[in-house]
């Protein structure tokens, strides 16, 4: 009696492995992040730190003319930065923090991307003793833009 048991617990083990692998949840890679910057620029290597630290694999491009990629990208040029992303089918135009670029990978709007006109202070990639208050914006395919997310600025 004994032997049976065991026999019909290998079964069962044997039988049931492969159905619990296959109910495990898998580990979906965060997409990757295609960075095109110049290669002198201190605060796009800084953005792309950030970006590695919030748990994204980054590809930094250096490039002789960075804003050649926002236009081919899609960003008006009045929200133009230092360096311009491509994640997923999504524009990233300057210091667009790492939450935010989570955010829109799941919420996945139908719009060309994210952006952080100019160099604001206290950006990611743009840390400084005091912070600017900016505004991430997304940018609709009409080439409209909406504010996506407000950050307040602050003394440290």
């Amino acid at each position: 009696m004994h032997r049976r048991h065991l026999l019909k617990t290998l079964l069962a083990a044997a039988f049931s492995a492969p159905l619990m692998a296959a109910a495990a949840p898998a580990t979906i890679p965060a997409p990757v992040i295609d960075v095109y910057k110049s290669a002198s620029c201190g605060c796009c290597t800084a953005w792309v730190e950030h970006l590695q630290k919030n748990g994204f694999t980054v590809r930094a491009h250096n490039v002789a003319n960075p804003p050649a990629y926002r236009a081919k990208f899609g960003i008006p040029e009045q929200l133009g930065s230092c360096h311009t992303g491509m994640v997923d089918g999504y524009a990233l135009e300057g210091h667009v923090p790492a939450r935010d670029i989570k955010r829109l990978l799941a919420q996945r709007p139908k719009a060309v991307g994210l952006a952080v006109p100019g160099m604001p202070q206290g950006s990611p990639g743009m840390e400084a003793a005091q912070s600017d208050q900016y505004d991430v914006v997304l940018v609709q395919r009409d080439g409209r833009h909406l504010v996506y997310q407000h950050y307040n600025g602050s003394t440290k």
